[in-house]
């Protein structure tokens, strides 16, 4: 009966073990898949931001019309996700760089285009 007993044991032991392992793994990726919706949520809010100055009026501090002379505002610029900055801008379209905090290999490009339409594209993901 005691050969029974430590046998049980030690299967019950590998069994809470290998739950362990897999209740990890899982959470990295649920980790990883936040992080990245975090990233994308900020572009697409600074992407807004960036067609709201470009239809806003010069008179009024916008572009006129234009993506040209637009900035991320500094509270835009960084979150607990990742940070933010421009990349190439021009009068139809303007683009924002993403880089992730939890591994600066991980990329999101956010694209908007002359009537405010977001694209948004990963790399190292």
């Amino acid at each position: 009966m005691g050969q029974q007993q430590l046998l049980l044991i030690i299967l019950g032991v590998i069994i809470v073990g290998i739950a362990i392992a897999v209740g990890i793994s899982q959470f990295g990726a649920h980790s990883t898949q936040a992080n990245k919706d975090g990233v994308t949520s900020s572009l697409v809010n600074v992407g807004a931001n960036a067609y709201q100055y470009k239809i806003r009026p010069t008179t009024m501090g916008g572009g006129g019309g234009s993506y040209v002379g637009y900035s991320i505002p500094s509270k835009m610029s960084k979150d607990d996700n990742g940070t933010y900055a421009l990349g190439t801008v021009a009068s139809n379209s303007c683009q924002v760089k993403g880089t992730s905090t939890i591994n600066t290999a991980w990329v999101a490009t956010c694209t908007s285009d002359d009537t405010g339409k977001t694209s948004v594209t990963y790399a190292g993901w």
